[in-house]
């Protein structure tokens, strides 16, 4: 969720709020955002492929990207009933994944001018996408335009997108001989590879991978995330350690 911030909402989500950055600036990323947005529906109909093979009717599918709207979380909920896990372990998985959302929230509350129901609608639209364009802009008006047009224009195209793979799912087939169950651990190595720079991340990866790998065979589906996930917490206080 989003903390509220000093500043004055916009009067649109879409417009300048200052003299700073002109039209020429703004157009680019209004561009950008929605290019964005196109590109990450396309996972959406993979979801709503993947989805429909779970066992998840139209309204359930579409209701989890309306309301959860973080793929990561998505997939792995997915990926845990498909493989006949627990609906619990599905549940403590997603939740475990969307928490980076809420260090987002908190990186981006000085910059959005999120007051009252935009607050709550910022909020929804803090994922990866939003975010990263957010973040990327020195200027706070800029910054404001990207998060809210990639926010929503990622909402529509993911929903859209899941609409679409729900009700192509059956026509679709199995979605292995096409290679969509691979869409979540390609979309999951494309967020982590980039990180890999330093060397506590480096660390909390590889023991998380090996405690994962380990795990595979002897726990239910989705348990494997789960244990893995204290790998984080051992390799910050190795790196708190270190002189």
């Amino acid at each position: 969720m989003i903390p509220e911030g000093p500043s004055e909402p916009p009067d649109d989500f879409g417009s300048p709020q200052s003299d700073l950055v002109d039209d020429a600036v703004l157009r680019p990323i209004r561009r950008n955002s929605s290019v964005l947005g196109l590109a990450v529906g396309v996972f959406g109909v993979t979801f709503g492929v993947l989805a429909s093979e779970s066992g998840l009717s139209t309204a359930k599918a579409l209701t989890m990207s309306v309301l959860v709207f973080t793929g990561a979380s998505q997939f792995a909920a997915v990926s845990v009933v498909g493989a006949g896990g627990a609906t619990a372990t599905a549940i403590a998985s997603a939740l475990l994944l969307a928490l980076r959302n809420g260090v987002y929230g908190l990186s981006l509350s000085n910059r959005l001018a999120a007051r009252g129901w935009r607050r709550w609608a910022a909020a929804q639209l803090v994922i990866d996408e939003s975010t990263a364009m957010a973040v990327a802009e020195p200027d706070d008006t800029a910054a404001n335009v990207a998060f809210w047009w990639t926010g929503v224009a990622v909402f529509v195209c993911w929903n859209v997108g899941t609409l679409v793979g729900v009700v192509a799912g059956n026509a679709i087939g199995e979605p292995a001989k096409l290679g969509l169950d691979a869409a979540f651990p390609a979309g999951f190595l494309s967020l982590i590879l980039p990180q890999l720079h330093d060397a506590t991340k480096r660390t909390a990866a590889l023991l998380g991978a090996t405690i994962a790998a380990v795990a595979i065979p002897l726990v239910r589906p989705g348990l494997p995330v789960l244990l893995a996930a204290p790998a984080a917490l051992v390799a910050l206080a190795i790196a708190g350690r270190r002189p």
